[in-house]
């Protein structure tokens, strides 16, 4: 299967996402906010400091999300927020009043805010927001109607293809072309936490392939170093989840990134890419000065008079690299010098009567 190519998606912001632009980098806050706008709205602060060119955040509504089977469910654990799973999840729950306010206040420092709606009714909620991206969470990647729906909003969508095969992925691309091109596919494996052998960083390649789409990487690892590889290997967007405490109640807060690791991956990440730039094999300035420290020379053994015939024993070869290479060495031997030269004098050109290297 192989389809058009769109490298690039542009934001209503102008802001664009593709390939040869800077990798696009988003904080997924998630539910990691535990239900608490001044948390979230901290963690936003955090992600803009650190450098992160977008937050994203998780929208349910319970009662559409879930069974009433579902919601009565006994929800019991270290990690619950609530006796039932309905109970769980509200406590986890921002407003659409909440996620107006975060909007306003991550594009106030200069972020892109957008969130993965879990259900129909929060999608048409978070619409109303106007955000410049929708995120499709794997969970939904087959979910027929709701994709539908996100291509009818003709905003670029960020589709994640965790727990998918190929066959689920190609549906699901299919349906949101019939509206529109405006799609990054994210390669993801969906284990909290995924172990490394499981993250198949290659697959991002052919789904770049197979859609003629931007690629990134939506990572669940416990490091940094699959996400940086993502990046070297042509993500044009990574999402990672962010936490202020690792050690926090929660799912989530284990494979997410505390504040100083987050800047740390944002920077690390821009140094991946200025080491990307160059596609040609060149001698930089600073290497033309290190090759003449420390390359060597040919230079005569012993004291050479005029008219000597140069043989093996007439020369070496000594830093520092000035002087004619010893890849000449070749051309130096059964040339005739025409004045003396010292011991380890470096042999130059016009030392020489046969021509060398165009020189005489």
């Amino acid at each position: 299967m192989r389809c058009p190519v769109n490298t690039c998606v542009t934001l209503r912001s102008g802001r664009a996402i593709g390939r040869g632009l800077p990798c696009f980098i988003v904080a997924e806050v998630g539910n990691n906010h535990q239900g608490s706008l001044s948390l979230a709205r901290s963690m936003v602060e955090e992600a803009a400091r650190a450098g992160a060119d977008a937050v994203k955040f998780q929208k349910r509504s319970t009662a559409a999300l879930l069974t009433e089977a579902g919601m009565r469910a006994p929800y019991s654990g270290p990690n619950s927020f609530g006796p039932t799973y309905g109970e769980h999840r509200e406590a986890l729950e921002l407003s659409m009043h909440d996620m107006a306010e975060l909007k306003a206040f991550a594009e106030s420092l200069g972020m892109v805010f957008f969130a993965s709606a879990w259900d129909m009714d929060s999608l048409e909620a978070m619409h109303t927001l106007r955000p410049e991206l929708i995120k499709i969470c794997s969970a939904d990647l087959v979910n027929t109607p709701y994709l539908r729906r996100c291509g009818e909003m003709n905003t670029p969508v960020v589709l994640s293809t965790g727990m998918s095969s190929l066959a689920q992925t190609d549906r699901a691309v299919a349906e949101l072309r019939r509206y529109h091109d405006n799609i990054i596919v994210l390669h993801c494996n969906s284990s909290y936490p995924c172990p490394e052998d499981q993250i198949c960083l290659p697959v991002m390649h052919s789904l770049r392939t197979r859609y003629g789409l931007p690629t990134g990487y939506s990572g669940h690892e416990r490091g940094i170093a699959p996400t940086l590889a993502a990046v070297a290997l042509g993500a044009v967007l990574v999402e990672r989840h962010i936490t202020l405490d690792r050690t926090m109640r929660g799912t989530d807060h284990q494979v997410s990134l505390e504040p100083a690791q987050l800047a740390e991956l944002v920077r690390m990440i821009r140094e991946v890419e200025s080491a990307m730039q160059g596609t040609e094999k060149r001698i930089f300035p600073g290497e033309a000065e290190a090759a003449c420290k420390l390359r060597k020379s040919i230079v005569a053994a012993r004291d050479l008079p005029a008219g000597t015939v140069v043989t093996e024993a007439d020369l070496a070869v000594k830093s520092p690299g000035t002087g004619l290479g010893p890849d000449t060495w070749d051309n130096v031997i059964g040339n005739t010098l025409t004045r003396d030269v010292s011991k380890d004098e470096q042999i130059l050109p016009e030392m020489l009567a046969m021509r060398l290297n165009g020189a005489a």
